[in-house]
């Protein structure tokens, strides 16, 4: 069965690629910088660049690029599947164009929850953790002491950070594009946009989706206390303590440069898959 909108194996397949090789590029090298930021929130931008080019050189900034790989190759598809069935359900039941992006969008945030879960709690792991312990002894000792659900520390926080990321990231998205239906299309809602303008959308949706940040900041610190054998804290609990420790400033957009670079590298990603 192929996923509503016309969405075959081909696409699931282009995503992956996409996926991978945003990841195995720029994208790598700024989620480790940020999970040590979020992780060590003592550290200041620069500083954390240099503790982990400390920590192993050039090659640090790759730490835990396998399971990153699993999760690129993997979230897109559910992704893709998720919210092109949510949409088209939205859309057969008369709902507004922004308001079925939002529904889909979180939707299949949540549902990425799933894949992304384990893999980026061996991500944070790696980045923040003893480096001689590799990731194959890292499954092991998960699984031996806590079984599947060790895997999911921070699952609430993983949840929360991709329903609100796709939800606003689709609505904005969808915003620009009615901007530019109305400005350059007359208004024609079956107006095909041109690949300069999806493009610019989904930047603009990516840019303006990094409100969310506090919960990616709490997902790697959930993460890192699940793996290291810390008191669990729920979420409230993290986002209280992080602002109680260091403020909202750190709590959310201290790291927040950073994750603009990697959503609109998403978005470009986004627009190509998705659109």
């Amino acid at each position: 069965m192929s996923p509503p909108g016309g969405k075959g194996a081909q696409d699931m397949i282009t995503g992956a690629g996409l996926q991978c090789v945003e990841a195995a590029t720029l994208g790598m090298p700024f989620e480790v910088w940020k999970t040590r930021m979020g992780r060590f929130r003592n550290e200041g931008t620069i500083e954390a660049f240099g503790n982990v080019y400390r920590n192993g050189g050039i090659p640090a900034f790759w730490a835990g690029v396998g399971p990153k790989m699993v999760e690129s190759a993997t979230k897109g598809a559910v992704l893709i599947w998720s919210k092109e069935i949510l949409l088209s359900s939205c859309n057969s039941a008369g709902l507004d164009p922004i308001v079925s992006g939002v529904i889909a969008g979180a939707g299949g945030g949540v549902a990425q929850t799933s894949v992304m879960g384990p893999m980026t709690f061996l991500v944070t792991a790696k980045v923040t953790g003893d480096k001689n312990v590799s990731t194959t002894r890292r499954v092991t000792d998960t699984w031996n002491n806590k079984g599947i659900k060790g895997f999911y520390s921070g699952a609430s926080a993983v949840a929360f950070r991709q329903a609100t990321n796709w939800a606003s990231r689709q609505g904005f998205t969808d915003a620009a594009r009615q901007v530019f239906i109305s400005r350059n299309h007359g208004g024609d809602k079956k107006a095909k946009l041109t690949k300069p303008e999806e493009v610019t959308s989904g930047v603009i949706g990516g840019f303006l989706a990094c409100w969310n940040h506090p919960f990616e900041v709490a997902r790697i610190e959930m993460q890192a206390r699940g793996a290291f054998g810390e008191k669990k804290l729920s979420l409230s609990g993290v986002l209280g303590m992080i602002y109680k420790e260091r403020g909202v400033a750190v709590c959310s957009y201290k790291k927040e440069k950073k994750k603009k670079n990697l959503d609109r590298d998403g978005s470009r990603g986004s627009s190509l898959v998705l659109v």
